[in-house]
């Protein structure tokens, strides 16, 4: 496969893998490893991805990577659109390490359509030294579809955390984005126990306009972040109160009016608060109208699953007339 087209600076150095910016809360956190450090093999992970759509469906038309970010070839079962290129992104480290930086970039060209979800969970390790980043940078050209629904992140004790995607989405495009953040380890009991999550969700138009910021800063309060119990509390503009699992998924789209797809969102959560109960929910139209944006809090991950779930297929049939697919992952 042919690489994308190159980068401003090259691939390797640190103003291409390192966030323009750091969140204060994460930066404090800065330090020497005692293990491999910033930018030494097998800590800087790249993925750059191109789709374009060839004859009746989307191709990958360029690909790089370099460990630990990998992934399938793209896959097409999707019995309803099947110019759909399902592509999972994979990490063959397992997970996020300290002095980890890890940079994805997708760009979808004009009319493709494409599912981008990660194989499972992506974890957190605890961290001594130092901190985290991933950056996620989609792009959407005219009248793409787009789907970037990764499975949920899981904060261990003592880890940090800050990544940041920015979706810049052509006026004509359709890009549905999930992020879902769980309270930790919550099989083992570890509640809240990370050091810090910190999450920038940028909207953009191709010119660079910003049209919506999405800004999430978690730090468990003090005393909370070695024990992992359920006492242990959140702080920040947004706050869990109790909640195990915190879930949003934001569509942007001219396929719909913005009030009619905040409708639709807000009533497939209903339907699954009824079934599940203990969800709590909000939706709300996105700036310039420009689609609509939906954030759950639960304490069943299972439900919260299930609700996400429900307003992604609610919003596929409103927007391209058909359900979500089945996506099965081992």
């Amino acid at each position: 496969m042919t690489a994308s087209p190159a980068a401003a600076v090259p691939r390797l150095d640190p103003r291409h893998y390192e966030p323009a910016r750091v969140p204060y809360e994460v930066r404090r956190h800065a330090g020497t490893p005692d293990t491999l450090a910033v930018g030494r093999p097998g800590k800087v992970g790249l993925l750059e991805l191109a789709f374009e759509r060839v004859g009746g469906r989307t191709e990958l038309t360029g690909h790089y990577q370099k460990s630990p970010l990998q992934i399938m070839r793209p896959l097409y079962f999707d019995p309803a659109r099947p110019d759909l290129a399902v592509t999972f992104l994979m990490s063959t480290g397992g997970g996020i390490l300290q002095a980890d930086r890890l940079r994805t970039d997708l760009h979808c060209g004009a009319d493709t359509a494409v599912h981008l979800t990660t194989q499972a969970a992506t974890k957190v390790y605890r961290m001594e030294h130092d901190y985290a980043t991933q950056l996620v940078n989609l792009t959407a050209g005219p009248h793409a579809y787009v789907e970037y629904l990764p499975e949920p992140v899981i904060p261990f004790v003592d880890s940090r955390l800050y990544q940041r995607t920015v979706l810049t989405v052509d006026p004509e495009a359709t890009v549905l984005a999930g992020e879902t953040v769980l309270a930790g380890r919550l099989a083992r009991g570890e509640r809240n126990a990370y050091r810090v999550f910190a999450s920038d969700l940028e909207v953009r138009r191709p010119g660079g306009e910003l049209v919506a910021l999405d800004t999430v800063r978690l730090e468990p309060s003090p005393g909370g972040g070695g024990g992992g119990g359920r006492g242990a509390g959140v702080t920040g503009p947004a706050v869990l109160a109790g909640h195990d699992v915190m879930s949003s998924l934001y569509v942007l789209s001219p396929l719909a009016p913005a009030a009619r797809i905040a409708d639709v969102l807000h009533e497939a959560v209903v339907g699954c608060g009824q079934e599940y109960g203990e969800l709590l929910y909000g939706v709300s139209v996105l700036p310039q109208d420009s689609g609509a944006w939906l954030r759950l809090l639960g304490s069943d991950t299972r439900a919260c699953a299930a609700a996400l779930r429900a307003a992604w297929d609610a919003v596929r049939r409103l927007l391209i007339g058909v359900p979500a697919p089945e996506l099965r992952k081992t």
